[in-house]
């Protein structure tokens, strides 16, 4: 716990986390570390700063698409980690097979991340996955070829430390894949179910019912519940139940 906590204050301090988001990503590293040991501890090491490290780079998006910014709030925390923490802790007392599930969920986790922060440097915008249409940069479901190339190597650079620590060579392959395929579902979700907002003060577009102005926003499409931290939720949970079908198939 001491650990986790001291990681998490750091990143507080360095602007990476907001205090709900150290908070939460104390418990989510503790239960991790707890799980599957200082093999789950390094790729977790690995997303964490490669993923902040890589949103610093991230261009800003237009004012009306409404981003939460930078700061990992508590919500986002969770959405990304928790389904690894409860993995770590849950999943049968295997600590490689344990391990296996972070990495993979991970991985998710990293390539939503960096899909989302290299793609906003493109100079070309992107295009919904489902039809192919080209929407503004920063638009929830929104592909591009550069956002792409990151998730890869966001889900490579995660995979390839988890089969460095545990010694489990396809890994390296399985997590990659796992992760890339959580990309793919995440922009899949984000361009048909996820709820679209409207704020009338503003005039602008947000993804939340209530706008950084604080007006109560209007659903415009999609479903209300399902906005973009519930979407990465169930992205890396699926990812974790991937992960475990695949060991089960592998074993």
């Amino acid at each position: 716990m001491l650990v986790s906590a001291g990681v998490s204050a750091l990143g507080w301090l360095l602007g990476a986390l907001s205090p709900g988001g150290a908070v939460s990503a104390t418990v989510v590293g503790a239960l991790i570390l707890s799980g599957s040991g200082w093999y789950g501890g390094a790729v977790l090491a690995v997303f964490f700063v490669s993923s902040s490290l890589v949103s610093r780079l991230a261009r800003a998006v237009p004012d009306g698409l409404d981003p939460k910014g930078e700061r990992r709030d508590s919500w986002q925390v969770l959405a990304n980690g928790g389904p690894a923490a409860l993995a770590a802790v849950l999943a049968p007392d295997d600590i490689l097979l344990r391990s296996w599930l972070v990495t993979a969920s991970l991985a998710a986790a990293a390539a939503d991340t960096w899909a989302t922060s290299v793609g906003s440097l493109s100079r070309v915008p992107p295009r919904l996955l489902w039809n192919g249409r080209r929407v503004a940069p920063g638009t929830s479901g929104g592909v591009s070829g550069q956002g792409t190339a990151g998730a890869l190597v966001g889900a490579g650079l995660v995979s390839f430390t988890g089969a460095w620590a545990t010694g489990l060579a396809h890994l390296a392959i399985a997590g990659t894949l796992i992760g890339f395929a959580g990309m793919l579902l995440d922009s899949l979700l984000g361009g048909t179910a996820q709820g679209r907002f409207y704020c009338r003060e503003c005039n602008q577009q947000s993804e939340w019912k209530r706008h950084r102005c604080g007006s109560r926003t209007e659903l415009k499409g999609g479903l209300a519940w399902l906005d973009n931290d519930v979407v990465n939720g169930l992205v890396t949970g699926s990812a974790v139940l991937i992960a475990l079908v695949l060991w089960r198939w592998l074993d």
